[in-house]
């Protein structure tokens, strides 16, 4: 059930606006909100630095003769620099068109159909998320805010020529204001190759270590 607040000097416009269950705005000819207060912090502006699409990435393995262990490994080492970098259509891309990612409550759940998870998203969710993430008025993302992944552990559990199971360790720092947040626990993967030959997500399983523990604020992007 949605809750209205009056908003100081909120114009009609502006009132009219927060009564919607969804705000989509469009273009702002000058900074506003989150995006006025600190430009430079926000994920929606990525960090410098072009980055090479991603197929051309996922192939240089099988180019250069590595094994599917490399393969697999520069796939997670990828997603943790685009996640940090705040390149988040280019690690949405990462994900084949079923492709889910999937943070459950508790290591017991096998499914996330009628059980709660803290995140349970096709692409078009991930989308939607980037959209919100990404909005001038994104308060959550104005103050000073990053992150830093690790991975490691990476083992490949089974697979053939068109899909492989994987399962790795990670940790996230997360920096918002003067705080630092940490959060640790396990990745698996399940992988399958488009018809380029790339390595794509199919379902990302992230099962955090302090799921069950107390937080200041939710998360607001993928760990």
């Amino acid at each position: 059930m949605s809750e209205s607040r009056a908003i100081p000097n909120a114009g009609p416009d502006f009132e009219h606006l927060l009564a919607q269950d969804v705000v989509i705005a469009g273009s702002v000819s000058a900074p506003t909100g989150a995006q006025a207060i600190a430009p430079d912090h926000s994920p929606r502006a990525p960090q410098a630095g072009a980055i090479r699409p991603i197929e051309t990435v996922l192939r240089m393995g099988q180019a250069t003769g590595l094994d599917l262990q490399r393969e697999v490994e520069q796939l997670l080492y990828r997603q943790a620099e685009l996640l940090d970098g705040k390149h988040w259509q280019a690690w949405i891309d990462l994900f084949d068109d079923a492709g889910v990612y999937w943070m459950p409550i508790t290591p017991e759940q096998t499914d996330w159909e009628g059980s709660p998870s803290i995140f349970a998203e096709d692409k078009l969710m991930m989308e939607i998320r980037k959209g919100r993430v990404t909005h001038p008025n994104a308060w959550s993302q104005a103050p000073q805010w990053a992150t830093n992944h690790l991975v490691s552990h990476v083992t490949i559990e089974a697979g053939d020529g068109n899909q492989v199971q994987v399962r790795s360790r990670f940790h996230m720092m997360e920096l918002r204001r003067d705080q630092i947040r940490h959060f640790g626990g396990s990745y698996r993967h399940t992988l399958v190759r488009d018809t380029a030959g790339a390595l794509r997500i199919r379902l990302q399983r992230v099962d955090l270590f302090n799921s069950q523990a107390t937080y200041d604020y939710v998360l607001q992007v993928w760990v």
